[in-house]
C-alpha cells in the first residue's frame, strides 16, 4: 500500500513539474500549441481510439468516463512516451490498479464495477488531476448510449471557467 501511494505521489509530481521539454520534446510541444482547441463532443471506446498520437498528432484518453485532451502532455502520452499505453483508450483501470500492461485496458467499455473502494478512489482522484491539467472534450459513451447535443456557447463557457 505504500509503495503505491508512494509510486502515486511521485507520478503527480512528475506530472505537474516535469513537463519541461527534452531532446525533440519542444517539436511536440510546438505542434500540440498549433491545434486549435478541440470542440466538445462524446466518444465511442472505436473513436476514441483515433486519438492515440500516432494516426492522429492529437491525443485523448479517458478517465472514470470523461475524455480529456493530454496533447500537450505529448512526451508523457504519445507513442514513445512512459504512459502511451493509454492514448486514445480508457485508461481508468490501469490509474487505478497502478498497472502499465495491455492486460489493464480493456477492448470493451469498462464499467469499472469490480474495482474496490480504494481503486474507484484512485480513479477520482486522477480525474480531478486530469481536469486541473488537461482539457475536458466530452464522454466516454457506454454502447448503445447517444452523444450529447453541445453548443458552442456551452462549449466556450466550459473551456474559459477551466483557464
Amino acid at each position: 500500500g505504500l509503495l503505491a501511494l508512494a509510486l502515486l505521489a511521485a507520478y503527480r509530481l512528475y506530472l505537474r513539474w516535469g513537463t519541461r521539454s527534452g531532446p525533440g520534446g519542444a517539436a511536440r510541444q510546438g505542434e500540440a500549441a498549433a491545434l486549435p482547441r478541440m470542440k466538445r463532443r462524446d466518444f465511442s471506446l472505436e473513436q476514441l481510439r483515433e486519438f492515440d498520437g500516432a494516426r492522429n498528432p492529437r491525443i485523448l484518453l479517458a478517465v472514470n468516463g470523461k475524455v480529456f485532451d493530454v496533447t500537450k502532455g505529448s512526451k508523457f502520452y504519445g507513442p514513445e512516451g512512459p504512459y502511451g499505453i493509454f492514448a486514445g483508450r480508457d485508461a481508468s483501470r490501469g490509474l487505478a490498479t497502478f498497472c502499465l500492461d495491455k492486460d489493464a485496458l480493456r477492448d470493451e467499455y469498462d464499467d469499472l464495477s469490480d474495482l474496490n473502494a480504494v481503486q474507484m478512489e484512485s480513479v477520482r482522484e486522477w480525474e480531478m488531476q486530469f481536469k486541473e491539467k488537461y482539457d475536458y472534450v466530452g464522454r466516454l459513451l457506454k454502447p448503445g448510449e447517444e452523444p450529447s447535443e453541445y453548443t458552442d456557447e456551452e462549449d466556450t463557457k466550459d473551456h474559459t471557467k477551466q483557464e
